[in-house]
């Protein structure tokens, strides 16, 4: 009798996470939760947190934002570290985490600028539209 195993396939979100702390170390991912339309982006919740190893799965992240009880198609993840750089304490994350809802406030393509994911941990990208 033979079996075969089925291979997990890696979201694009853990590779970019390994990469991300094997070149700088730990940090800390500020992170905005958006619903995706057919023509717009709108973040529904924010929040930010620590990351201080690489092992974090996509799987989990998706159970931990399961449990803002908002409804969100993407993800996209800012890192951010200190002069020294480490992870940023509390009162600095909530600060450049405002920093960050005030821009997209203005602007989606900031998303760009971070990390931005899709609800099965592919990578995304905004693209500008024009108003006809």
């Amino acid at each position: 009798m033979s079996t075969s195993r089925q291979k997990r396939t890696v979201p694009e979100f853990e590779t970019w996470l390994r990469k991300e702390f094997a070149e700088d170390g730990s940090f800390t991912a500020l992170t905005v939760l958006v619903e995706i339309g057919e023509t717009q982006v709108t973040p529904v919740s924010s929040t930010f947190f620590n990351v201080i190893g690489p092992d974090v799965s996509w799987a989990e992240l998706v159970a931990l934002f399961a449990g803002s009880g908002q409804k969100w198609d993407g993800a996209a993840f800012f890192p951010a570290r200190d002069g020294d750089g480490d992870p940023l304490d509390n009162t600095m994350a909530r600060i450049r985490l405002r920093e960050v809802e005030l821009r997209l406030g203005e602007d989606r393509l900031v998303l760009n600028e971070g990390h931005f994911f899709d609800k099965w941990g592919r990578r995304l990208q905004v693209e500008e539209m024009t108003r006809q």
